[in-house]
């Protein structure tokens, strides 16, 4: 079994939405989780815990493991996470120009028919997931 589809899995059911996960070339494994109201550290020890005597029953081979919330700037995947997000700032980055263009940093005005809706100075553009190379939350602070 493959740890996308082992994390696709296990995660919900302990409550928590997989992010994203990386594997090192060191053997690194960083899994980025994320529930309503935030991670905290009690989380990631939970599902360390937890993960960790998965894997070793499932025989997934990696050195250390890392557990960690995807931070102010998560990273948005699926359309779920353009859904939840909307009415957000973020960068988007296009596997294709669009206009032109391949950066984008603008508001999210919604998801339909698989793309993304944004707008920024001004104007609004409509970027399908599939040309999305990159996406990211990008954090507002108002002082």
């Amino acid at each position: 079994m493959d740890i996308q589809n082992i994390l696709d899995k296990t995660l919900p059911g302990l409550g928590y939405e997989l992010v994203d996960f990386e594997l090192t070339a060191q053997g690194d494994l960083r899994v980025f989780i994320d529930k309503e109201g935030g991670i905290t550290v009690e989380d990631c020890a939970t599902v360390s815990n937890h993960l960790s005597r998965l894997f070793l029953v499932e025989d997934i081979d990696y050195k250390r493991l890392e557990i960690s919330s995807p931070g102010l700037d998560r990273p948005l995947k699926k359309a779920a996470d353009f859904i939840r997000f909307s009415g957000q700032q973020a960068k988007i980055k296009t596997r294709l120009p669009i206009d032109g263009q391949k950066n984008f940093i603008g508001r999210i005005e919604g998801f339909e028919n698989d793309c993304v809706r944004i707008t920024f100075d001004g104007k609004t553009v409509d970027i399908e997931i599939s040309n999305i190379d990159k996406a990211r939350l990008r954090p507002e602070f108002n002082f």
